[in-house]
């Protein structure tokens, strides 16, 4: 007898070797329809296989549904499948080439003699709708790799034969088939077409062969499955809704900033933009002088040897610009955290000096490939709120918690109080002996536990250096960014020779925390933008009042009343144009300015304004003090 042990801790009993279909039938008709794949074994060692798996042994499975989070990856796995499968029946010459699941959906990438277009589009979401409805077999077979590689090359498939060949000669190969069309796969999948029922293709965009700009540039189509069709819709209205809060739109239309070919990449700040930028950093300044860091700034150019000594140049030089002169080779900073050992190694440093924090607006530039490039959310030049703390080993815990809960309080400031925390560890390509891995490992997620905050482990995706924790915000349409980071290293400044005297009098190396709280000033106004839909809060936002006259009678009073605002040190416009005062309105409006004051002929007799705010909220005629005292009140509570 076979035993199987389900997550409800009873079992069911088999006399011989079962399925997973024929489990969930053993439960239920209900089950046994809806059941997509399965999870076989035990922590760790489970694995995700199709409902046709065989169990030969006692284990344990778990029956997976779309109501899992599972069941909706292999969803959306098995539609890219059915993607990859239409565009064969519609573009027999097109040539299938790799179709991962991505966040929200999947894209399959392809090989045509001419670009695809929305007619094309359209056609082949019909095509996958009447695919589906056949409701036929998904089916999965083994091959060696060889005959694999034959298999797929006899179907004109090179860019197939191509991937196979790259898994070594004494593995086989799973393939899965559905109708007329086999896909190399490791699956699982669902166990029928019918299950595929809620899915939208959204764009067509072009992409590199294996990711390789050198290689020959196919067309990706992306599209979205969901299990429901309430799933499906209400993704689409948040698409619509990121649409009209998009940054690089709202740029434009605000006049914040613009980018070109002139400098891909790089952000030209308009004068509107720019006053955003500074609240920002002069924000952020503060942040830097009420938690006791010292403000530094390096130079923007470094010797390459500086870079193969902390390891960046081995791990690193792919995103790094390089120039030369006088025969010597520097690299542009993609980060600031050698430069600040270097100020940290002028002068002798005590125990008593530590923890010293450096903090820096670093102007930084990264290689990035112009297919990742996104507004001002992906760039090539940005500036960091960069930071670093030299301190003790014993100090790296305190640290540690003390900058959380500092993290915490400036998200809040903006708005953001959801936030997600991951501790990152160590890679495999790393610097520094395990035992010190252990020891940063071990602060960072401690630090986390004492500061009351659940996390997750991704193993592996620590920085070369060090482990770290990423903070990840959640924004108003439950997207995740993520911003800040702290980050525990043994290595760099012994590296580059930093030491401090100890209390023996000894010479020792102090450990580096790299830490972040917006990261990048560019993505991070880019993601405030997106969150308020361009409305900044009143403290954020580039124009704070603007005043409108009624008649040129006024002019004198709008005069004044600029005047006591910009004492105040509010951002203050006076719009004194020979329009209609509806015009204005609605033009301040349009360009989300928190306060529109209008004054006529009773407003400049009684020393008042009517006030209107953002969100065509009407607040009535108030004294000019009262006013000052309400936007006072915003600026103070961050409102």
């Amino acid at each position: 007898m076979i035993a199987i042990q389900l997550p409800d801790g009873s079992k069911r009993e088999f006399p011989q070797a079962v399925t997973v279909a024929e489990v969930a039938a053993s439960i239920g008709a209900g089950l046994a329809k809806a059941a997509l794949a399965g999870r076989v074994g035990a922590g760790a060692d489970a694995k995700l296989v199709d409902t046709s798996y065989l169990m030969e042994a006692d284990t344990q499975l778990a029956i997976i549904t779309d109501k899992d989070a599972d069941g909706l990856e292999v969803i959306r796995h098995s539609t890219a499948h059915l993607l990859a499968y239409a565009v064969k029946e519609l573009f027999p010459e097109a040539q299938v080439t790799i179709g991962p699941v991505i966040e929200n959906g999947f894209f399959y990438d392809f090989a045509y003699k001419r670009p695809f277009t929305p007619e094309d589009l359209a056609a082949i979401e019909s095509k996958m709708s009447e695919l589906a409805k056949k409701d036929e077999r998904v089916t999965r077979t083994v091959l060696p790799r060889d005959e694999a590689v034959s298999y797929f090359k006899s179907l004109g498939e090179a860019y197939k034969a191509e991937i196979i060949e790259s898994i070594p000669a004494d593995q086989d190969v799973s393939l899965y088939a559905e109708g007329k069309f086999t896909d190399l796969c490791r699956g699982p999948h669902v166990p029928s077409t019918g299950k595929l029922k809620h899915f939208k293709l959204m764009k067509v965009a072009g992409a590199y062969w294996r990711g390789d700009h050198r290689n020959e540039q196919l067309q990706r189509i992306y599209g979205t499955a969901w299990a429901s069709k309430d799933d499906l819709q209400k993704y689409l209205i948040r698409l619509e809704e990121a649409e009209k809060r998009d940054h690089r739109k709202l740029g434009r239309e605000l006049d914040l900033f613009h980018m070109e070919e002139n400098a891909p990449g790089l952000v030209f700040w308009h004068p509107k933009g720019w006053t955003v930028w500074q609240q920002l950093e002069q924000y952020m300044r503060a942040v830097y002088r009420d938690n006791g860091y010292l403000e530094v700034k390096g130079p923007q150019i470094l010797d390459k040897h500086l870079w193969e000594k902390t390891g960046h140049w081995d791990n690193y030089r792919d995103n790094m610009f390089t120039t030369e002169s006088e025969k010597r080779e520097y690299a542009l900073k993609p980060m600031n955290c050698p430069g600040h050992v270097l100020i940290f190694n002028q002068g002798i440093k005590s125990y008593r000096d530590l923890p010293l924090r450096f903090g820096e607006f670093g102007q930084c530039h990264r290689n990035e490939p112009s297919g990742s490039l996104h507004g001002i959310m992906r760039v090539r030049g940005f500036t960091q709120d960069d930071g670093h703390i030299f301190c003790t080993e014993d100090q790296i815990l305190e640290e540690c918690i003390a900058y959380t809960q500092l993290l915490r309080k400036v998200y809040a400031d903006f708005g953001f109080t959801d936030i997600i925390y991951k501790v990152a560890t160590r890679p495999e390509k790393r610097v520094g002996s395990d035992a010190l891995w252990d020891k940063a490992e071990f602060a960072v997620m401690e630090s986390l536990r004492r500061s009351g905050c659940e996390f997750i482990v991704s193993p592996g995706d620590g920085a070369f250096y060090g482990p770290k924790i990423e903070y990840t915000l959640k924004d108003a349409l439950g997207r995740q960014w993520q911003c800040g980071t702290m980050q525990v290293d043994f290595n760099t400044a012994e590296r580059l020779g930093g030491e401090y005297v100890t209390d023996a009098s000894e010479r020792a190396h102090p450990v580096m925390l790299h830490r972040a709280i917006v990261g990048s000033l560019e993505r991070f106004i880019g993601i405030l933008i997106e969150q308020h839909a361009g409305a900044l809060p009143v403290w954020l936002a580039p124009t704070q009042v603007v005043i409108a006259n009624i008649t040129d009678a006024q002019a004198d009073y709008v005069a004044e009343i600029v005047k006591s605002l910009q004492k105040q040190g509010l951002r203050v416009h006076a719009d004194l144009r020979n329009e209609k005062i509806t015009y204005k309105i609605r033009e301040h409006s349009l360009q989300k300015v928190p306060y529109i004051l209008v004054v006529g002929d009773k407003e400049k007799a009684n020393g008042a304004v009517a006030v209107r705010a953002r969100g065509n909220q009407d607040l009535g005629v108030m004294a000019l003090e009262d006013f000052i005292a309400k936007i006072s009140a915003d600026i103070t509570q961050k409102a």
